[in-house]
């Protein structure tokens, strides 16, 4: 039963929606887990959606699944690309992972509007400009 299960806090591990200029001059999104503990997290697993409202209307996105074997000691992951079409929507990132044996998770919220010029910050562990949420 999940009430038996030990869930810790997280600690170490981000979600970033970052962005970088493609061959037409224009930005692309992509969402990224980065891992800054000492050590991999293994069994990854990543549940992604998006839900709102746009002029009244309830909206959400599909709910897709990612899975990475394990992220290395300092290392990343991209996710999904993610389109700003989607940026006025709540865009939840779930993470699951485990760190020796122990299980770890934590949804990572980012509310309506909250990916904007003005929030954009320099990710060192990516070199690109993006939204971290710890």
């Amino acid at each position: 039963m999940k009430k038996d299960i030990n869930f810790l806090p997280v600690e170490g591990v981000q979600v970033v929606i970052a962005r970088k200029k493609n061959e037409l001059n224009e930005y692309d999104w992509q969402v990224f887990v980065i891992n800054q503990n000492d050590v991999a997290i293994t069994n990854v697993f990543v549940t992604s959606k998006g839900y709102g409202q746009k002029n009244d209307e309830e909206q959400k996105t599909s709910t897709l699944r990612h899975f990475f074997t394990e992220v290395k000691p300092g290392g990343h992951e991209v996710v999904e690309t993610i389109m700003p079409d989607v940026f006025h929507l709540n865009n939840e990132y779930w993470v699951s992972y485990f760190i020796d044996g122990q299980i770890f998770d934590k949804k990572f919220i980012f509310v309506p509007d909250s990916i904007v010029e003005e929030n954009l910050i320099t990710v060192p562990a990516l070199g690109l400009e993006g939204i971290l949420h710890d």
